[in-house]
């Protein structure tokens, strides 16, 4: 480990040189290539000087223990002794959890994909609930979010919502959300008072850029068509609503939340190509499903992952047995306490798989 860690030392400072250079400074994807390149860096290359600067210091303490006969500077030399060491471990499995195989899509926005699932009109308002979460969440970010495709059920609920969230590393946080969330509570229209278990599905897929997937125009259908719904007054008197077949898959997109047929087209693609993305992700993890095993979660959208009981206020995420009694606060928008201890699980995961090999 420490080998690797030196030599991205050496290549950190070798980046900073460049990236002074005036021939990169001009040259702009060259510079923002080395600029990523660097950020990515920069956290590994801190830790590791932070750790190397202590480890000098338990030697120094060290060495002043065998020197020094004051009491007083001996007390101060072995207390600066127990915080090093104390530091030192902390930063060996931060380092560690750092130089983990870091995933290519982390970077990336996402398209998620909401259904209502089991439940019938009680399914289509909890996922539009769940829209709503996210956007928050995405808001409490700083990101940004725009609708893709909707279809509502008409008392308020989604049947189904894709949308858009952008921001640096939405993936990367967002990627454990895919899979089932099942709602427990007593609906609106229940006038016995029992308590009714519906199910919402969530896809959480990376954008993909037009590099990322090729899409033959032989394999496409475009149909436009008049938007139908709820659309303001421009609704229904121009084709912009497009809807793509593509053949080889079977995967058919509808848009029609833009005036624009250019706007909804573009809109229809970027969701096929993440789309298609995602099912080359799948076709690539099942091939390695051992050590897709050793994460938290398959992303499995049949995979029941999360829990929101009305009755008790609470929200469980089954793969970690996390429970929190803070329902409302999360269904607000407040997913950070759950996202962080899904990490931290996935991280411990890839360190005992790493361990084991």
């Amino acid at each position: 480990m420490f080998d690797k860690l030196e030599d991205l030392l050496i290549r950190y400072e070798e980046l900073m040189s460049e990236l002074q250079e005036p021939d990169v400074v001009n040259n702009q994807e060259r510079f923002r290539r080395l600029m990523k390149e660097q950020n990515d860096l920069t956290p590994i290359v801190e830790a590791y000087k932070e750790y190397k600067a202590c480890r000098q210091a338990i030697e120094d303490s060290l060495l002043m223990l065998e020197e020094e006969s004051d009491e007083e500077m001996r007390d101060l030399a072995k207390e600066e002794l127990n915080e090093s060491k104390a530091r030192v471990e902390e930063l060996e499995h931060e380092l560690k959890i750092l130089l983990l195989p870091k995933d290519p899509n982390d970077d990336k926005n996402v398209m998620v994909e909401i259904r209502a699932g089991a439940g019938g009109d009680e399914a289509a308002l909890f996922a539009a609930e769940i829209y709503r979460m996210y956007v928050h969440y995405a808001e409490g970010r700083r990101w940004k979010t725009e609708i893709i495709s909707i279809s509502e059920n008409g008392i308020g609920g989604f049947k189904e919502v894709v949308f858009m969230i952008t921001g640096q590393g939405a993936y990367s946080r967002l990627k454990y959300e895919s899979g089932v969330h099942r709602v427990q509570r007593v609906p609106e229209t229940e006038s016995g008072g029992r308590i009714h278990t519906s199910t919402v599905t969530v896809a959480i897929m990376p954008e993909a850029e037009e590099v990322d997937v090729v899409i033959d125009e032989k394999d496409i259908r475009i149909d436009v068509m008049r938007a139908s719904g709820n659309g303001g007054q421009c609704v229904n008197t121009t084709d912009s609503a497009v809807r793509l077949t593509h053949y080889p898959t079977g995967i058919v997109i509808y848009s029609q939340t833009e005036k624009s047929q250019l706007q909804n087209k573009e809109k229809a693609f970027r969701l096929l190509r993440s789309k298609l993305y995602d099912l080359e992700m799948e076709k690539k993890q099942a091939s390695e499903a051992e050590a897709r095993r050793s994460q938290i979660g398959t992303g499995d959208r049949s995979e029941k992952i999360r829990t929101y009981n009305f009755p008790q206020g609470r929200v469980t995420d089954h793969r970690i047995k996390l429970t929190l009694h803070k329902l409302d606060s999360v269904l607000n928008g407040d997913l950070d306490e759950v996202i962080d201890s899904l990490i931290a699980a996935d991280q411990a995961a890839k360190l005992s798989n790493l361990q084991d090999e």
